[in-house]
């Protein structure tokens, strides 16, 4: 017994000193493991500590959502202080959809338990019973609108399931632009803290309805506005919808009638549905008013005297260069443009060629009014003195052609006053051969002819022409003839130029300057303007001045003396002027007509022109044209003599 005792003792102290030693592949691991749990943990560090701002980051822009609503857009005014164009309230019936998702949930359980218990097979997805619920329980609430206005209005289901997906956060509009009768039943039934609720925006307004549309202009949706100086430009965000300019002094003057948008940030769940009350909230603020020069009292009877002829007049301050009244007809009422321009309504105007502000925009053939420049052309060379006269047989011979005078009847002897005065062509013909056409037409640059006004409107056309040898070579591939040197001195053949153009001519010889730059806008501080000025002497410029009263006294506008037009007390220059425009469907005659008043110390310059409506009909610039500057004189006489205490609106 003691010897095997001994044995096993010895043979247990064996086992145990080979367990004593370390296997060096078991070491290995344990430093792959300590290695591995070192890195994870300092991934863990790196993460939680150093990477949190980028993980707060991420949170904000997942779980916020900012709103942005436009400003009102500021109002524009007449330079009396009268409103041309405002905003008014627009009132539409919204509902808060996000507001709804217990609602959403309790339907979509009833309908998918309906479907079960029906035992029909053809069951929708989970996704088309979410639309049915969504569409069940707005109907539900429009139902209520219904009952309170009397309508079956029915919920457009494609139109909601885009704004759910979408817009979410902004209102559903159930119904747009109510009435004021609408709004008043509506908020005085409707619970204050329903998820449905009248909602109130502004869109413009047009007091005088279509005065004034092509220089006003309008405006349209704009979607897609910036609020620079809110924060989270980085979130998702949601617009109502804002507008913008689009034509006249909406489209040129837009970024100073944008108002400033205001904005909300909201926290939202993982669902979209947003989370009360808001982080962040700012209201937007209107735009900067806008004063135009125009005078609304001349623009409605500049309006109303053209009718229904198809054509432009244009009045003119002669001191400043304002712009007292801008009319180009066919127009359109603006009030059809707001909230927004149907599609059937902008097929009309475009049908119509009611887009067309023929005054800026139009080109045409001057006529006679440019007379005018081709006398001062000849007074400058010496070609043409104060004494020159000519023999008018009715024709005058150039080259082997016949060019008649106007009405092709001979005037006999006749002066340069008379020939200002009775529109005498041969007078012309025969003048502005012997000034020669490099002298007409750098006559006609010094005047502003060949480029635009620089009028604040967009789209000013650029196309004036006014030719020479080198345009004619350039753009024909033709010599220059004598004849086309006749034609231009009467203002026929290649020139084409704007009835502003025209009315900025007529007020710089009113002034004795060449240029006058127009403005369309008011500030009562705008002083005199000085441009170059005319050269002529006073001889020369008595001379053409006598001309242009004979004009309205005895010659082509002698209809002004009247009983029935004649304006008291009231000394009027003018020059009438008949201009053909050759058309696939005959010769179409333009009547035009210049003026400025009084003759003493003139204030106000006018041009009008009438497009003629049919082929080979005769549209003389005397019979047509000049009403339309007498009703506009009329009225500006009458304010003048009747003042009234003015407004002023200044830009700010």
């Amino acid at each position: 017994m003691a010897t095997n005792d001994v044995n096993l003792a010895e043979r247990s102290g064996s086992l145990v000193e080979s367990h004593k030693g370390y296997d060096p592949r078991i070491l290995f691991f344990y430093g792959i493991v300590a290695a591995l749990l070192l890195v994870l943990t300092g991934g863990l560090v790196y993460q939680q500590l150093m990477r949190t701002d980028l993980y707060h980051e991420r949170e904000r822009t997942q779980n916020q959502r900012r709103i942005l609503v436009p400003g009102p857009r500021g109002n524009i005014y007449d330079r009396e202080g009268r409103l041309l164009v405002g905003n008014r309230p627009r009132f539409a019936v919204v509902l808060y959809l996000d507001e709804l998702r217990p609602e959403f949930r309790r339907e979509f359980i009833a309908i998918r338990k309906a479907y079960r218990e029906s035992g029909d097979k053809d069951i929708p997805s989970s996704s088309q019973m979410e639309q049915i619920a969504r569409a069940t329980v707005v109907q539900r609430y429009l139902d209520q609108i219904n009952e309170i206005l009397g309508r079956n209005e029915k919920v457009d289901t494609v139109a909601l399931r885009r704004h759910f997906v979408r817009e979410l956060l902004l209102p559903y509009t159930l119904l747009g632009d109510l009435s004021p009768e609408d709004y008043a039943r509506l908020i005085e039934r409707l619970p204050v803290r329903s998820p449905l609720q009248v909602y109130t925006s502004s869109t413009r307004y047009y007091p005088y309805g279509s005065a004034a549309a092509h220089t006003l202009g309008y405006v349209s949706v704009n979607p897609d506005f910036e609020a620079a100086d809110f924060p989270g430009e980085d979130l998702t965000t949601f617009k109502m919808k804002g507008t913008i300019g689009k034509t006249g002094l909406e489209a040129q003057f837009d970024a100073h009638l944008q108002g400033e948008p205001g904005g909300t940030i909201f926290r939202v769940d993982p669902a979209g549905y947003k989370v009360n009350p808001p982080i962040e909230k700012r209201l937007p603020v209107q735009g900067k008013n806008l004063t135009s020069s125009l005078d609304i009292d001349l623009q409605i009877v500049a309006e109303n005297a053209l009718a229904d002829f198809t054509g432009a007049a244009v009045a003119l301050d002669v001191a400043t260069g304002e712009v007292l009244a801008l009319a180009s007809k066919p127009g359109y009422n603006l009030s059809d443009t707001s909230p927004v321009i149907t599609r059937a309504t902008f097929q009309d105007i475009e049908s119509r060629g009611a887009w067309l502000n023929r005054a800026v925009q139009g080109l045409y053939p001057p006529g006679s009014t440019f007379k005018l420049v081709t006398a001062i052309s000849g007074l400058r060379k010496g070609t043409i003195r104060v004494d020159s006269d000519i023999d008018c047989t009715g024709y005058f011979r150039v080259g082997g052609r016949a060019f008649p005078c106007h009405g092709g009847h001979g005037h006999g002897p006749i002066t340069f006053a008379d020939s200002l005065a009775k529109s005498c062509n041969i007078f012309y013909y025969k003048y502005g051969i012997d000034t020669g056409v490099e002298d007409l037409a750098a006559e006609a640059r010094l005047f502003g002819l060949h480029q635009p006004t620089g009028i604040e409107l967009p789209h000013e056309t650029r196309r004036m022409i006014v030719p020479d040898t080198a345009w004619k070579r350039r753009n024909r591939k033709e010599a220059w003839f004598p004849g086309d040197t006749a034609n231009m001195s009467i203002g026929q053949g290649f020139l084409a130029v704007t009835p502003l153009q025209m009315a900025c001519v007529t007020a710089s010889f009113a002034r004795g300057e060449l240029i006058t730059k127009p403005t369309l806008i008011h500030d009562p501080s705008h002083k005199r303007q000085h441009t170059e000025p005319l050269g002529l002497t006073p001889q020369q410029y008595a001379t053409m001045m006598k001309g242009f009263e004979d004009c309205i006294l005895t010659g082509t506008a002698k209809i002004l003396q009247l009983p029935s037009m004649r304006i008291p007390d009231l000394r009027i220059g003018g020059k009438t002027g008949t201009a053909q425009v050759r058309t696939p469907q005959g010769t179409i005659e333009l009547a035009w007509f210049i003026c400025f008043a009084p003759i003493e110390k003139p204030e106000i310059a006018i041009a009008v022109m009438i497009e003629g409506d049919t082929p080979d009909e005769a549209y003389a610039g005397g019979r047509y044209a000049a009403p339309v500057a007498q009703s506009i004189l009329r009225k500006w006489k009458e304010k003048k003599d009747r003042p009234r205490p003015l407004m002023n609106v200044a830009v700010q």
